[in-house]
């Protein structure tokens, strides 16, 4: 068993094609893992027992798909027929969804068997991972930390080796704090490279601010079969909104160098030293194997996180995320949000102005948070349309092919991203200007890089810079990710430049 649990993907799935590994073998070895992983994270929602019928009923099929007996783990709020997808609000109970997602539909198509559901803070609307159903769930490399969120059950079981292949989604990084927390890597595509047909979001009808949904895994090349599987005239055919875009293998496959675009802060959430040194020593690698690495300057990240992510988000005063909540016992993990939700407008505005002088980032969110009129929507949509067109010039200007950026790392302790929402920064740009971003850990926290923290005083020296030293403290020798970019649609360059960051960090660490 322990050497079906340490086969990469794309070698099980061979294996599992070819008939050398009888697909029971493999499910009853991942979930006799889950179960532990399980035990001692609390990651699981609920084990999806047609999933045995489906594995007795493969063997009948002629057809092998590219995912054939492979168990997959699906997040709670990805539609799985006969199975609640709650978000972690009682109110979901019992409520089964009447279809499969298309993503679920078309993993079947393929072969793969889902297995769990796994778990999600309450709204989605988050990066910690815990709710009044199912409890906390805990990073499987340090119990006292967070596994991220949303998709943070997901992070935790296949960061402890429960399973190898794992979807969840990403609205302003729930893809990829859980990925970064848990030392994994992971790919938030473009907001409709994949299908989010029976995918439940955090923020209905919300179009300021994309939603994806993605894979995650242990390795780079894993999340490339996934791609490749999950692009196929099944997925087109099941949601023709998604456009028929097959994977791109030469592409991904291209041995070119790059040219990199890359940045160590974005001068609103202050970098972590380990963060900090993480995209240094990936970028001295990458120039080592003879690529080309061009400073980047970000520009007005507070305007875009309080203006267009946080006011994208909540354009109708967060009242739709209000409603949410009706009659539900809330968890303090969203409690400012919550509580400027339920404010008049005229209180923000007054908030808003008085805090200004003195807490810059709190009057941000406070007026981020007010009611929009259509118009006032409207008006941002055009200007979030008008960034991202100006952010692609800059891009274009330096002639870039990818983009190497900073990740919120290392894991924060349990209950402290409810505190911090200002430390999205890194992640939620992505899915305003709704480009493709992948993650892969890089290093670990040193003791040095503990030592330097006791410097970190964050950029507006406010209550949110202090509490996310605190945060940070204590952490050596858990993983440190960066994130890889790449224009939208450009999921197989994301992954190609994902797979020679990799390389590259395995390489010096097999040196060392």
């Amino acid at each position: 068993m322990v050497s079906i649990l340490s086969l990469p993907l794309p070698e099980l799935s061979r294996k599992l094609r070819d008939g050398s590994l009888p697909p029971e073998h493999v499910f009853y070895a991942y979930v006799g893992k889950a179960l532990q992983i399980a035990t001692e994270t609390n990651c699981i929602t609920e084990y999806l027992q047609e999933s045995e019928t489906q594995l007795r009923k493969r063997k009948l099929t002629g057809e092998l798909g590219l995912l054939y007996g492979v168990p997959v783990s699906i997040k709670d709020s990805i539609d799985c027929e006969g199975h609640d997808s709650t978000l972690g609000f009682v109110k979901n109970i019992n409520k089964p969804a009447a279809e499969d997602s298309v993503l679920v539909q078309v993993l079947k198509k393929q072969g793969a068997i889902p297995f769990v559901k796994t778990n999600v803070p309450q709204s989605l609307i988050s990066y910690d991972c815990k709710n009044l159903i199912f409890g906390q769930t805990c990073n499987p490399l340090l119990y006292t930390r967070s596994p991220g969120g949303s998709s943070g059950g997901e992070g935790a079981l296949i960061g402890g080796g429960g399973s190898i292949l794992g979807f969840g989604t990403d609205v302003g990084g729930s893809l990829r704090f859980p990925a970064a927390f848990c030392g994994i890597c992971t790919l938030k595509p473009t907001g409709n490279r994949l299908s989010k047909k029976g995918i439940i979001s955090g923020v209905l009808g919300q179009k300021a601010v994309a939603a994806a949904v993605g894979p995650m895994a242990k390795d780079v090349e894993s999340l490339a079969l996934c791609m490749r599987a999950l692009l196929c005239e099944d997925m087109f055919n099941l949601d023709s909104t998604v456009p028929p875009l097959p994977f791109n293998e030469e592409v991904y496959s291209s041995k070119q160098p790059l040219r990199i675009g890359y940045y160590e802060t974005d001068f609103f959430t202050m970098p972590s030293p380990a963060m900090r040194r993480a995209v240094r020593e990936t970028k001295q690698l990458l120039e080592d194997a003879g690529h080309t690495l061009v400073p980047f300057e970000l520009m007005n990240v507070d305007y875009v996180i309080f203006n267009f992510c946080l006011r994208g988000v909540f354009a109708d005063g967060g009242a739709s995320y209000l409603r949410k909540f009706k009659g539900e016992l809330e968890k303090g993990s969203m409690g400012l949000i919550l509580q400027l939700a339920k404010s008049p407008n005229w209180l923000k505005t007054i908030l808003s102005w008085i805090a200004k002088p003195f807490v810059p980032r709190f009057s941000g969110i406070v007026r981020s948070m007010r009611a929009n009129t259509v118009d006032d929507v409207w008006s941002l949509h055009c200007e979030i349309e008008e960034f991202c067109h100006q952010f692609i010039a800059q891009w274009k200007k330096l002639n870039l092919d990818v983009m190497l950026c900073p990740m919120l790392g290392p894991a924060l302790g349990i209950g402290y991203p409810g505190k911090l929402s200002v430390a999205v920064s890194y992640t939620m740009l992505y899915n305003a200007l709704d480009f493709p971003v992948g993650v892969v850990p890089v290093t670990m926290v040193t003791d040095e890089d503990e030592e330097e923290l006791k410097g970190y005083q964050g950029y507006f020296r406010d209550w949110w810079d202090r509490t996310l030293a605190k945060a940070f403290r204590g952490s050596a020798g858990l993983p440190v990710a960066v994130q890889c970019v790449a224009l939208p649609w450009q999921e197989e360059l994301c992954l190609r430049f994902m797979k020679e960051v990799e390389t590259l960090v395995l390489k010096k660490n097999r040196l060392f």
